[in-house]
Protein backbone atom coordinates (compact mmCIF):
# COMPACT_ATOMS: atom_id res chain seq x y z
CA UNK A 1 0.00 0.00 0.00
CA UNK A 2 1.57 3.22 -0.79
CA UNK A 3 1.55 6.48 1.65
CA UNK A 4 -1.26 7.87 -0.94
CA UNK A 5 -3.45 5.22 -0.18
CA UNK A 6 -2.87 4.79 3.41
CA UNK A 7 -3.94 8.83 3.50
CA UNK A 8 -7.34 8.62 1.56
CA UNK A 9 -7.97 5.04 4.11
CA UNK A 10 -7.48 7.10 7.01
CA UNK A 11 -9.64 10.40 5.32
CA UNK A 12 -12.19 7.77 4.84
CA UNK A 13 -12.31 6.40 8.10
CA UNK A 14 -12.30 9.81 9.88
CA UNK A 15 -15.24 10.28 7.61
CA UNK A 16 -17.22 7.19 8.66
CA UNK A 17 -16.18 8.28 12.08
CA UNK A 18 -17.43 11.98 11.90
CA UNK A 19 -20.62 10.44 10.53
CA UNK A 20 -21.32 7.87 12.80
CA UNK A 21 -20.91 9.85 15.98
CA UNK A 22 -23.69 12.04 14.81
CA UNK A 23 -25.82 8.99 14.67
CA UNK A 24 -25.35 8.30 18.51
CA UNK A 25 -28.11 9.02 20.79
CA UNK A 26 -27.63 12.64 22.40
CA UNK A 27 -27.33 11.32 26.02
CA UNK A 28 -25.01 12.07 28.37
CA UNK A 29 -23.40 8.83 27.66
CA UNK A 30 -23.74 9.23 23.50
CA UNK A 31 -21.75 12.45 24.04
CA UNK A 32 -19.43 11.53 25.95
CA UNK A 33 -18.40 8.54 23.83
CA UNK A 34 -18.95 10.59 20.99
CA UNK A 35 -16.46 13.10 21.93
CA UNK A 36 -13.81 10.91 22.53
CA UNK A 37 -14.26 8.78 19.13
CA UNK A 38 -14.83 11.73 17.08
CA UNK A 39 -11.17 13.18 17.98
CA UNK A 40 -9.70 9.59 18.43
CA UNK A 41 -11.15 9.01 14.77
CA UNK A 42 -10.24 11.92 13.12
CA UNK A 43 -6.67 12.45 14.34
CA UNK A 44 -4.88 9.72 12.62
CA UNK A 45 -5.78 11.07 9.28
CA UNK A 46 -3.64 14.13 10.21
CA UNK A 47 -0.61 12.55 12.35
CA UNK A 48 0.03 10.48 8.98
CA UNK A 49 0.50 13.30 6.77
CA UNK A 50 2.52 14.38 9.63
CA UNK A 51 4.84 11.48 9.81
CA UNK A 52 4.95 11.52 5.89
CA UNK A 53 6.60 14.51 6.46
CA UNK A 54 8.75 13.18 9.01
CA UNK A 55 12.42 15.42 9.86
CA UNK A 56 14.09 11.56 10.61
CA UNK A 57 13.08 8.44 10.91
CA UNK A 58 12.78 8.60 14.86
CA UNK A 59 10.18 11.42 14.19
CA UNK A 60 8.36 9.12 11.72
CA UNK A 61 8.18 6.61 14.30
CA UNK A 62 6.96 9.11 17.00
CA UNK A 63 4.01 10.16 14.70
CA UNK A 64 3.03 6.68 13.62
CA UNK A 65 3.32 5.99 17.80
CA UNK A 66 0.45 8.67 18.12
CA UNK A 67 -1.61 6.78 15.23
CA UNK A 68 -1.43 4.09 16.52
CA UNK A 69 -2.88 4.77 20.19
CA UNK A 70 -5.62 6.84 18.86
CA UNK A 71 -6.51 3.82 16.48
CA UNK A 72 -6.56 1.59 19.35
CA UNK A 73 -8.52 3.91 20.93
CA UNK A 74 -10.89 4.28 18.21
CA UNK A 75 -11.56 0.54 17.90
CA UNK A 76 -12.22 0.71 21.77
CA UNK A 77 -14.92 3.07 21.46
CA UNK A 78 -16.26 1.55 18.26
CA UNK A 79 -16.47 -2.08 21.06
CA UNK A 80 -18.25 0.26 23.42
CA UNK A 81 -20.92 1.26 21.34
CA UNK A 82 -21.59 -2.28 19.97
CA UNK A 83 -21.23 -3.78 23.50
CA UNK A 84 -23.92 -0.72 24.87
CA UNK A 85 -25.58 -1.39 21.72
CA UNK A 86 -25.87 2.91 20.87
CA UNK A 87 -25.70 1.67 17.96
CA UNK A 88 -26.65 -1.69 16.56
CA UNK A 89 -23.76 -4.38 16.69
CA UNK A 90 -24.29 -5.64 12.89
CA UNK A 91 -23.92 -1.46 11.66
CA UNK A 92 -20.80 -1.24 13.11
CA UNK A 93 -18.90 -4.07 12.08
CA UNK A 94 -17.87 -3.18 8.56
CA UNK A 95 -16.20 -0.08 10.12
CA UNK A 96 -14.94 -1.82 13.51
CA UNK A 97 -12.98 -4.27 10.76
CA UNK A 98 -11.27 -1.00 8.95
CA UNK A 99 -10.53 0.29 12.38
CA UNK A 100 -8.22 -2.81 13.37
CA UNK A 101 -6.65 -2.78 9.35
CA UNK A 102 -5.97 0.70 9.91
CA UNK A 103 -4.07 -0.53 13.46
CA UNK A 104 -2.56 -3.05 12.20
CA UNK A 105 -1.05 -1.27 9.10
CA UNK A 106 0.24 1.26 11.52
CA UNK A 107 1.80 -0.92 13.82
CA UNK A 108 3.39 -2.94 11.02
CA UNK A 109 5.07 0.37 9.73
CA UNK A 110 5.93 1.32 12.89
CA UNK A 111 7.95 -2.32 12.99
CA UNK A 112 9.56 -2.22 9.57
CA UNK A 113 10.68 0.94 9.98
CA UNK A 114 12.26 0.11 13.21
CA UNK A 115 14.43 -3.20 11.57
CA UNK A 116 15.50 -0.94 8.94
CA UNK A 117 16.59 1.57 11.20
CA UNK A 118 18.42 -0.99 12.73
CA UNK A 119 20.01 -2.31 9.54
CA UNK A 120 21.00 0.76 8.31
CA UNK A 121 22.68 1.68 11.70
CA UNK A 122 26.07 -0.74 13.13
CA UNK A 123 26.10 -1.34 16.94
CA UNK A 124 28.10 2.41 16.84
CA UNK A 125 25.50 4.35 15.14
CA UNK A 126 27.40 4.81 12.33
CA UNK A 127 25.57 4.23 9.41
CA UNK A 128 26.04 1.45 7.05
CA UNK A 129 25.32 3.39 4.12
Amino acid sequence: MTSEELKQRLRSFAIRIVKLVDKLPNTISGRAIGGQLVRSGTSPGTNYRSACIAKSDKDFINKLKIDEEELDESVYWLDIISATELIKPELLVEIQNEGKELLAIITRSIITKRNNMKRDYNDDGQSQL
